[in-house]
């Protein structure tokens, strides 16, 4: 499975921001897929994650700012922010788990500036 991260970039804060993932390859067995965020020198942390079915789990720092969608047909997730912070800067990946391991993309870069 390969993931493949868009829609990053630089946002004022209180702005706004959607990241895509596209999955390919054995998507099939995909279940979960979501999205971390790393900040330097931070641990990455959990923002969201999607089932199959659509239940959804969202990290404390994101809830009420976030919203997180997926397209089962296209293999894809999405994630809305809103409100964005300067402490939302960092680098987001996405994450899919299936049944005996998760996948994660390159990520990419989002700068909040104050």
């Amino acid at each position: 499975v390969q993931l493949v991260e868009s829609g990053g970039g630089l946002v004022q804060a209180g702005g706004s921001l959607r990241l895509s993932c596209a999955a390919s390859g054995s998507t099939s067995s995909l279940n979960s897929m979501g999205w971390y965020r790393q900040a330097p020198e931070k641990r990455r942390e959990l923002v969201a994650t999607i089932s199959s079915g659509g239940y959804t789990n969202y990290g404390d720092s994101v809830k009420g700012r976030a919203t997180i969608s997926r397209e089962n047909a296209k293999n894809s997730v999405y994630l809305q922010m809103n409100s964005l912070k300067p402490e939302d800067t960092a680098v987001y990946y996405c994450q899919a788990l299936d049944f005996s391991r998760d996948y994660w993309g390159q990520g990419t870069q989002v700068t909040v500036s104050s």
